[in-house]
């Protein structure tokens, strides 16, 4: 525009396309590390390339309970609805055989009464299958391949009927639905514990039927390699949680902050406060296992942190007060956190300069009592005169 004008001589006017070429490189920023562990405790892995399929059909009811509903309800109603129809042909291919499509004389027993055609067969068949009954149709004596026929059909239906209901049974009971009430905090934090780097988490139970037997472990899943250069895309390392009782076992009656000590075994040894990125490959998982104290069904909830999904220098705010002589819980502050003094140094960094380093100086209470104790308040009174002398 300024060209047009004349205020600019268009030999010094860049175009749009030369403008974009001269222009400052853009540097496309790492993606975020793919989650082997969702959130919500799904796994992020795709199964391909299996040959040997038909190991899923040795195992039909698992197969089917770990399909998705719309699936599993077509197989219900094709179940029914293709046995029906086999029955339903046999019986008419038996009334064909004996003669019963086209004989009406008023002597004559036929094998099924009030069949003489194939919807009859297929009526006769459900009336069986599910012991209706109506009334209208019946078996006689007059045939004893009916009579076998109608104890198979039995039995079958039977069959069907346990293992579909079975299934359906088991889909709406599934473990993982009771995990839905499980809640773990969206982010975890690393501050000072008793004077160490602790990486710290809140899990809680909304229910009030609690988890029997509930036991929590934790794994750092990252990439690394051996002494002898194999790559392990997805290693995962066991870290252990500060337990008084030296187990993994919990009473999770209330929200309860889990804590995990960084020591010198600990895989985030040397994990500092800038490492904590999206581009550190890095995730820790966290695995809920217990029984369900209402139905006897072990359960499992799982959610994962990234490394930039973790905190540093954050506490969890308390959530538990007593109320008329009970514990109340205000879920609103479940994942709330506060700042709190934490070196950004490794904890291994830390160890080293233990020494030197006033873990206490973190400590927002012993500030304030030290500066307290500092200031000195001369009274403005006395209650008896000094003496001069």
């Amino acid at each position: 525009m300024l060209s047009r004008k004349g205020l600019i001589p268009e030999e010094y006017v860049l175009t749009p396309r030369l403008a974009e070429d001269i222009s400052e490189p853009k540097y496309r920023e790492k993606e975020r590390r793919a989650r082997f562990v969702a959130k919500n405790g799904t796994c992020n892995v795709a199964h391909k390339n299996i040959r040997e399929q038909g190991r899923f059909l040795l195992d039909v009811f698992t197969t089917v309970v770990d399909l998705r509903w719309h699936h599993t309800l077509l197989i219900f109603t094709m179940s029914f609805l293709c046995t029906w129809l086999l029955f339903g042909m046999i019986w008419w291919l038996i009334a064909f055989a004996h003669g019963d499509l086209d004989r009406t004389d008023e002597d004559f027993v036929p094998c099924v009464t009030s069949v003489q055609s194939f919807t009859a067969a297929f009526l006769f068949s459900i009336e069986v299958q599910v012991t209706i009954g109506f009334g209208g149709r019946m078996i006689t004596e007059e045939c004893p391949a009916a009579i076998l026929v109608l104890i198979i059909q039995n039995i079958v239906g039977l069959v069907i009927n346990a293992i579909m209901l079975g299934c359906i049974f088991m889909k709406t009971a599934q473990a993982h639905r009771r995990a839905e009430t499980l809640i773990f905090s969206k982010h975890a934090v690393i501050a000072l514990r008793n004077g160490k780097l602790c990486l710290m988490f809140r899990v809680g139970d909304l229910r009030k039927s609690m988890i029997i037997s509930a036991t929590i472990h934790m794994q750092v899943v990252k990439k690394s390699s051996s002494l002898e250069g194999e790559v392990l895309p997805l290693n995962q390392i066991d870290i252990q949680m500060e337990n008084p009782i030296s187990t993994n076992g919990i009473f999770l009656v209330s929200p309860l902050i889990i804590c995990h000590t960084i020591n010198k075994d600990s895989p985030l040894y040397d994990i500092s406060a800038s490492d904590l990125t999206h581009q550190q490959d890095l995730e820790v998982i966290v695995i809920l296992e217990g029984v369900v104290e209402t139905t006897g069904i072990t359960t499992q909830a799982r959610t994962s942190y990234l490394a930039d999904e973790i905190l540093w220098g954050q506490r969890f705010v308390p959530i538990i007060s007593e109320e008329d002589g009970r514990y109340s819980v205000d879920y609103s502050k479940f994942g709330n956190t506060v700042k709190v003094p934490t070196p950004t140094c490794t904890a291994r960094k830390l160890e080293e300069e233990h020494g030197t380093l006033d873990i206490r100086s973190f400590s927002p209470k012993s500030t304030v009592r030290r500066r307290n104790m500092s200031i000195k308040v001369k009274p403005k009174f006395t209650l008896f005169d000094e003496d001069p002398t």
